[in-house]
């Protein structure tokens, strides 16, 4: 199974601009344009599944992500331009099989996200993790919000040290956790449930 562990933190332009000057590492860019699928009744989003096509670069990436017990989540992925074959190639790779049997009356975009990523290698207590300085928006409803953001994902080690390190960035830059996915955030705003621009 892929395994996917990563923390968020709210941030601003500035404080992503600290961040660099703390951590100067080989921040690689990526211009991402994300569709979030689900199927007209919300079968995904009500079993906490997010399903999307990601442009990175120009290149299209189908991922799914499934909730797991414990720290973490379930993720797949697959370059991809069609969402439908997306999820078959993404079944074959072990994604969960329940994601054909939901999905059997197709799906549709229902929300999304565009924003230019900043990311960086760096080791800490002995795990590899990737800084992410993620700024743009998100979209949904015909609406938008701003979108900016760091992340720390686990590439190799424990979770403890990301953890340990999202603490260190809490306390030296005094950022606040983000609980909420972006496919959450937007899916609201598709939603009307919070309003944007």
């Amino acid at each position: 199974m892929g395994f996917e562990f990563e923390l968020k933190f709210r941030a601003t332009a500035e404080v992503q601009a600290r961040i660099r000057g703390a951590y100067p590492l080989d921040y690689r860019p990526f211009e991402m344009e994300t569709t979030y699928f689900d199927t007209a009744d919300f079968a995904l989003s009500d079993r906490h599944i997010t399903l999307r096509r990601r442009m990175e670069n120009g290149e299209a990436v189908c991922t799914v992500k499934t909730p797991t017990a414990g720290l973490g989540r379930g993720e797949w992925e697959c370059r991809c331009e069609d969402i439908e074959v997306g999820i078959l190639e993404l079944c074959k790779l072990g994604a969960p099989k329940e994601l054909l049997v939901l999905t059997v009356s197709g799906v549709k975009p229902i929300c999304g996200a565009k924003f230019t990523r900043l990311a960086g290698l760096t080791e800490y207590q002995g795990a590899t993790l990737e800084i992410a300085l993620d700024a743009g928006i998100l979209t949904g409803g015909g609406r938008e919000i701003p979108l900016c953001e760091v992340e720390v994902e686990l590439k190799s080690g424990d979770a403890e040290a990301a953890v340990a390190f999202g603490r260190s960035l809490v306390r030296d830059f005094g950022l606040e956790t983000e609980n909420k996915s972006k496919f959450r955030r937007a899916l609201a705003l598709a939603k009307g449930e919070i309003h944007g621009i």
